[in-house]
Parts: structure tokens; sequence; C-alpha cells
């Protein structure tokens, strides 16, 4: 019997701290609690990337449910710091949410310190876990690698030849690239966006010829033939690619990356409005439909309690400190 990955144990304790959608759905508040009127819900990322994607899904849901007006608004820049920071200064009345990543709450106060336009641990009030969702390997149409051994070998036959994008720098795609690039020697560039939507048109017009991404936002492009998928970045393969290979099993032994979606608020809202967000989300995303659009998308829904997206804000944040001293920190360039 083979020994559970650390992401089969993480996502068990997620399982069982959050209560995924299969378990009873939270006590409903009172819609009193609720904010009195529309609702902004900031994605620091580029339209069309994979945080903005599963965003106006949920979004449309959650206005139904709880009968307010939920609007997206893109800000990005900073990976995710521009937008999160706008979310950190908001009056904390519901009226202005963050979806935020792994990004904003984790890799960007580990990589970015006191630099950083915010506090992670102490600025934002956690609401709910939404999904958890892989990152992939893509690579431009043209480039002469079908999976990831023959990538290997062409970047090394290739120093500082070729250049890998992401959504930006310090985000889960970026951290993916760095992973890579530091367990098998590669010389090669980062080219950081604002967002996984831009980063994805320039993969597929040839002006990068690989990419990390997310891959709820990749999805459609790979089903639609536009660019080359040759892994996905987590232990186990995913029920919506099973065709496509993990990186462990592709070359890079012991690799493995993630990352997640979750709202939160600035903080001090009070703790009614958090519970009554929190259990319409969990019933959003409970929701078969919903459930089966967001496996659709790659993306795992889930739906938790405030307190246990605090628990796992906390442990992801010991696990890619680990990851991030591994590689000798973040280059910012």
């Amino acid at each position: 019997m083979q020994n559970p990955s650390r992401r089969q144990l993480l996502q068990a304790g997620v399982t069982a701290m959050f209560g995924l959608v299969a378990s009873p759905v939270l006590a409903r508040s009172s819609d009193t609690a609720l904010p009195k009127g529309p609702i902004n819900l900031v994605v620091p990322f580029a339209a069309g990337g994979a945080t903005d994607v599963v965003s106006r899904l949920v979004t449309q849901r959650l206005g139904d449910r709880i009968q307010r007006t939920v609007v997206v608004e893109n800000l990005s820049g900073g990976g995710g710091a521009i937008g999160a920071a706008k979310v950190a200064r908001a009056t904390p009345d519901g009226h202005t949410l963050l979806m935020g990543t792994i990004a904003t709450h984790v890799i960007n106060p580990l990589s970015m310190g006191q630099q950083l336009p915010y506090r992670a641990q102490t600025d934002f009030t956690p609401v709910s876990l939404v999904v958890t969702v892989p990152n992939v390997l893509l690579v431009n149409k043209s480039v002469k690698a079908n999976n990831v051994r023959e990538l290997i070998a062409l970047i090394k036959a290739h120093p500082n030849q070729f250049s890998y994008g992401s959504s930006g720098v310090g985000t889960p795609p970026h951290l993916s690239g760095e992973l890579f690039k530091s367990m098998m020697g590669l010389q090669m560039a980062h080219v950081p966006y604002k967002g996984g939507g831009p980063a994805m048109t320039d993969l597929i017009a040839g002006h990068i010829p690989i990419l990390f991404d997310v891959l709820s936002g990749a999805a459609s492009h790979i089903r639609a033939g536009s660019v080359r998928a040759l892994a996905v970045t987590t232990s186990e393969r995913v029920a919506s690619f099973p065709d496509l290979p993990t990186m462990a099993e592709s070359g890079v032994p012991g690799y493995e990356t993630w990352t997640w979606n979750a709202v939160f608020g600035p903080a001090g809202m009070p703790r009614p409005m958090v519970d009554a967000l929190s259990g319409a989300l969990h019933e959003v995303v409970a929701q078969p439909d919903v459930q089966a659009q967001l496996k659709d998308l790659s993306a795992t829904p889930v739906g938790s309690t405030p307190d246990a997206l605090t628990q796992l804000v906390d442990s992801e944040t010991q696990k890619w400190r680990t990851v991030i001293q591994s590689i000798g920190g973040l280059n910012k360039s």
C-alpha cells in the first residue's frame, strides 16, 4: 500500500476541517445580517484568468442566493497585491470582498515581507474557502516537446534561450516554474504578466514558449487545442484530464504544487455578517450544477467556515515557507 502524498493528506485535512460540499449545509443565518446593498468582489488578477473564471461563476449564484447584486471588479498587478490592498483598506461593512488566493495570503507575505501593502494575518476577515485547483505546465504548439522530459532536454540544450510566463511575480504558477527550474537545473527567464488571461494570450500567439497556469483558467484552451498541456503539478492526475500526466511521473520526482481561491473581507467585519456570507457561499458551491461546472474547470468545490479558512492559511504558510526556502527564495525580476 502506497503512503499518502502531501496533497492527499492536506486534502483529507481540508475535507475534515471544512466539511466539503457533501456534508450537511451550514445553518442559514438571517438575511438581516447581510450587507444592505450591492457587493463588490475584487478579483486581484486580470479578466479571463483562473481566479476570474471561478469568481464569475460563484458570484452569479451568490447574488441569486442572497438577493443582492454581486459585481466582479478585476484589479490586477503586484501578483494580486494591488487588489488585496484595496480590500484591506475598505470599510468592513460587507460591500467590498476579495477573492483571495494562495498568492495574496501566503506567497506574497512570504516573498515580499514589509514591502507588501497589507498584512495578510491581520488586515482581513476570512469568510470561506471556495475551491482548490491544480496548476499545469503548457507550451506553445510550435515548441518541439510533446512531454516534460523532452522539454527538459530542449531547455538544457539551449540554455537561456527559453522563457516561461506566469500570472505574476510571487503567484503559484510563478512558484511552480521556479521549483521546476531549481529541481531540474534549468536556465530560463521568468516573464510575469498581470494575470493568467494576458499570459495565455501571449502563449497562444507564440510570444512566450512556456506557461505555468492554474488549470481552471487553462482548461478551455487545452480542450480547444490552442495550447499543448504537458503535465499537472499535483501529485495525482485530475479527473477532468485523466490522460494528462503529473510532473512527478513525467521525470520530476517529488514535484508538487497547487492553489486555491477563498473569499475574504476587510478586518473587523461583524461575525453575524461573516457567518451569513460563509453559509451562503457553502450553499452555492453545494449546488449540483455549480459543482459540475467547477469540476469541469478542474476545480474542487469546497465551501468552509471562516475559522477553518484561517487554519488553512496558517498551514499553507508553513508549507510554502519551506518550499520557498528550499529554492533559495523568489526571483523578483
